[in-house]
């Protein structure tokens, strides 16, 4: 029948008013893609058409002739094209721009044009033809990958007729763009004078000073701009482009909420002395997110930049990516005595992982991020640096100065902590009495069973903690281990939500029985994920923990992700006739990619889901397993009896 043959069906549906079709990868072609616009054009009643036509070969004609058919769709208002990879060229691009001009109540639309080689010219067409849509006030453009240079001026030129436009986002990303592209749009963009929330992606192009400055320039009169993201990493402007681009940004009097990432080799401690000099004008900023990873910013830098947020005085959420810098401990504390003097911030993300701090520094970020006063929110990545035992227990005793700490996320990946450090951590996390939601890495560290084990007890003496989420990825923790683990954790009475990820090759398959049998002591769980990958598990073992699991009356929400293991058809069914018992389970996510599941009683699989009383929503990974289509049609077939289900999500390529 082909995509013309489905558009003819389609035109027949007069009252259709809601309508998405994926039809990526399906070698339609420019007959195809103009035959299925020619149809939809007969839909007078289409108001939201969502599209997905990528990798379609549909080319220039194709573009040019869909876009001209659903401009006779007088009623369409909500439009997203899915078009990326099907060299549509400057030619399809300046078409379908001209052709949208015609929606004349577009009000929202989202096209996805990414590597279609529509160059300058296409950009500009694009530009051109968008600027008619007069009544558009929400507009996303997904063009990276195709050298538009130049074009991107040409592209503001155009979104500057758009009045009405008031949340815009530019993915510009690998377009080569220059100076004169940059600046020429920051001089579009100035004229959208109802611009409030912009997005602007233009990393790895050919910016320089000039041109981040132009940028900037023409941001500073978008008067009513409250949220802004800039991405800018991997360009080729220093200090200059950087202080002028912020500089701009500081004339935004209603900037609220920045994001600005600034990713790149090129940026030094002169670079961010003066990034820090401009941040400083910004003074209605609630809340900043500043990504300066893998740059050459050392101490001079460092305290430069956080030195001038204290002038912020609105600043009430900040996130600073800073891994893969010149950070040492003496950097570390001069880093921390900044920001405590942040007065109003109540919620801080800090990342310097992969820099040069040790014990002492570790101590340092933590006694000194310890007075800010009111902070309640604290995730704090500290992967890949040489803390050890030694920074362990210093950081710990630093941590229970934290008087009003809610939410903790602590990154401690690969920093060669071992049994003794991780119970004096688990202790100091036992005294911050306010704490409610912990987030732990702890992957690639030199933890063992007994480690684990008082980990879990000293966990467990956290009286007010409700969500847990503990990654202890290793090779030495073992099946006690892991079920110790569980088991202590269980004493946190008012534990809700729990996360537990165990994978890598551990070797817990005799151990399922006592894991589930921890599992079950929490006695107010309802929401629980195991991360059981690559574990070396057979159907014993899901068998068991499935029987085990079926206790835990208080479950609505489950997710088992036991992909790369040695699972089959009739281990998974069982595993499912275990979860029937649940009955207030309604939402269930299992993950079995890459085990040894065959088409061989998949009915009987979905049969026994269809046994869940209460299940809602079903999301299921069967990937990379071998599976036929008859098997899954029987697996559907026994899926069709969960008389409650509203949301099926299967993965099966």
């Amino acid at each position: 029948m082909g995509a013309s043959g489905l558009g003819s069906a389609l035109a027949n549906c007069i009252n259709l008013s809601n309508l998405t079709l994926k039809l990526s990868n399906n070698q339609i072609g420019a007959m195809g893609a103009s035959g299925l616009g020619s149809s939809l054009a007969n839909c007078i009643n289409l108001s939201n058409l969502t599209l997905y036509l990528g990798e379609n070969q549909i080319g220039a004609m194709g573009a040019s002739g869909l876009g001209s058919c659903l401009a006779k769709c007088i009623n369409l208002s909500n439009l997203t094209l899915y078009l990326y990879e099907n060299q549509i060229g400057a030619i399809g691009a300046s078409g379908l721009g001209s052709s949208l001009a015609n929606c004349i109540n577009l009000s929202n639309l989202t096209l996805y044009l990414g590597n279609n080689q529509i160059g300058a010219m296409g950009a500009s067409g694009l530009g051109s033809g968008l600027a008619n849509c007069i009544n558009l006030s929400n507009l996303t453009l997904y063009i990276s990958q195709n050298q538009i240079d130049e074009g991107a001026s040409d592209l503001g030129s155009g979104l500057a007729k758009c009045i009405n436009l008031s949340n815009l986002t530019l993915y510009l990303s690998q377009n080569q763009i220059n100076n004169e592209g940059a600046s020429g749009l920051g001089s579009g963009l100035a004229k959208c004078i109802n611009l409030s929330n912009l997005t602007l992606e233009l990393y790895h192009n050919q910016i320089g000073d000039e041109g981040a400055s132009g940028l900037g320039s023409g941001l500073a009169k978008c008067i009513n701009l409250s949220n802004l993201t800039l991405q800018l990493c991997y360009n080729s402007f220093r200090d200059e482009g950087a202080s002028g681009l912020v500089s701009g940004l500081a004339k935004c009097i209603n900037l609220s909420n920045l994001t600005l990432n600034l990713n790149s080799k090129s940026i030094n401690d002169e670079d961010a002395s003066n990034l820090g000099s401009a941040l400083a004008k910004c003074s209605n900023l609630l809340t900043l997110i500043l990504e300066l990873q893998d740059c050459q910013i050392s101490a001079q830098g460092t305290s430069k930049i956080c030195s001038s947020l204290t002038k912020c005085t609105s600043l009430t959420t900040l996130a600073i990516n800073l891994r893969s810098n010149l950070i040492d401990d003496n950097c570390a504390y001069d880093l921390g005595s900044s920001l405590s003097k942040c007065t109003n911030l109540s919620t801080l993300t800090l990342d310097i992982s992969q820099v040069l701090i040790g014990p002492q520094g570790a101590l340092n970020i933590v006694s000194t991020l310890s007075k800010c006063s009111n902070l309640s929110n604290l995730e704090l990545c500290l992967n890949e640096n040489e803390i050890g035992d030694d920074g362990a227990s210093k950081l710990s005793s630093a941590l229970t100065e934290f008087t009003n700490l809610k939410n903790l996320t602590l990154n401690l990946c690969a920093i060669e902590i071992g049994d003794k450090g991780l119970f004096q951590l688990g202790s100091a996390l036992a005294k911050c009495n306010c704490l409610s939601t912990l987030e732990l890495d702890l992957d690639d560290n030199l933890i063992y069973a007994q480690g684990a084990l008082e980990l879990g007890s000293a966990l467990g003496k956290c009286a007010n903690l409700q969500n847990l989420k503990l990654s202890i990825q290793g090779k030495n923790i073992g099946k006690k281990g892991v079920s110790d683990l569980c088991f202590n954790l269980a004493k946190c009475s008012n534990i809700s939500n729990l996360s537990l990820i165990v994978s890598n090759g551990q070797p817990i398959e005799q151990n399922a029985l006592d894991l589930g049998s921890s599992l079950t002591r929490f006695s107010n769980l309802s929401n629980l994920t195991l991360y059981l990958s690559h574990s070396k598990l057979s159907n014993k073992f899901v068998i068991d923990l499935g029987s085990s699991l079926s206790k835990c009356d208080s479950l609505k929400q489950l997710s088992l992700k036991l992909s790369k293991n040695q699972i089959d058809t009739q281990g998974t069914t069982k595993l499912c006739q275990s979860l029937a018992k649940f009955q207030n389970l309604s939402c269930l996510k299992l993950d079995l990619e890459n085990n040894k599941i065959g088409a061989k009683n998949l009915q009987n699989l979905g049969l026994s889901l269809a046994k869940c009383p209460n299940l809602l929503q079903l999301c299921l990974n069967l990937r990379r397993n071998d599976l036929c289509s008859k098997a899954l049609q029987n697996l559907c077939s026994g899926l069709l009896t969960c008389e409650k289900l509203l949301v099926l999500n299967m993965m099966i390529r």
